[in-house]
């Protein structure tokens, strides 16, 4: 059975399986808004420790994740940015990337639109599921039952250990970014034990209004290596000319 098959088929039992459970309520579409709460102290090593002075520890950004089915749309909620004042008056710019992420769990599908110096990027590919290891451990978090599922990510020559937690007691196959290929909705993930963490801080189930979930269609069309690439070259440029201060998810 290809991998392409062998997914539709985990959608439709887990739906199946939900569908089932449920206890009356319409849980089928709605909006859960995450916080992602990233150490900023924790990337800072060796020659880059005098920068804490500069730099707040925590660096907190509010997202939005609206279903409705198997589609989805995850995207950023705006505010204003603010500018950190370090030390002897050195001003940091702290900016996140804004971004969104769309899913069409039942097309096998997603799209992703991410700025990136001033230009937009869209980015489109089949749904990938996470090589998913099922731990023993439960959780309660927003009143749920979470389960925990674990993987270690070695891409973009990072090793990252990621932990989320799911619940069953909500539909399959929603979370926020990447992490919504597991049997029910994701409401947690932690990245290298602490040093990102997306928690699920409110959920509203309701009826969606029109366009709260579009798929991103602006932007130059690039592949996921081509993305990589230009990011890592920006990189390198601001290494050896300076520039300013972006956090990367």
């Amino acid at each position: 059975m290809n991998k392409h098959l062998l997914f539709l088929t985990i959608v439709t039992l887990a739906v199946s399986t939900f569908s089932y459970s449920q206890s009356g309520a319409d849980q089928s579409s709605g909006v859960i808004t995450y916080e992602s709460k990233m150490n900023l102290h924790r990337r800072l090593t060796g020659e880059q420790e005098g920068m804490k002075a500069m730099v707040p520890e925590f660096r907190i950004t509010n997202f939005r994740l609206a279903f409705n089915g198997l589609t989805s749309l995850y995207k950023p909620i705006l505010e204003d940015e603010e500018e950190e004042m370090g030390s002897g008056g050195m001003r940091i710019q702290m900016r996140q990337p804004y971004s969104e992420n769309y899913t069409d769990a039942g097309n096998h599908t997603t799209t992703r639109m991410v700025e990136f110096m001033g230009k937009e990027y869209l980015i489109e590919d089949s749904l990938t599921i996470q090589p998913w290891k099922l731990g023993d451990e439960v959780r309660e978090i927003n009143g749920y039952n979470c389960r925990m599922a674990y993987y270690t990510d070695t891409t973009n020559n990072n090793t990252l250990e990621i932990t989320a937690w799911y619940t069953m007691e909500l539909p399959p196959f929603i979370g926020p970014e990447r992490f919504n290929t597991l049997p029910g909705t994701v409401l947690a993930v932690d990245f290298n034990n602490g040093e990102r963490v997306i928690l699920a801080r409110d959920i509203v189930f309701r009826e969606l209004r029109k366009n709260e979930i579009k798929k991103p269609e602006k932007g130059t069309k690039v592949t996921e290596e081509e993305y990589r690439k230009l990011v890592e070259e920006q990189i390198e440029r601001m290494r050896h000319g300076g520039g300013r201060m972006m956090i990367r998810n």
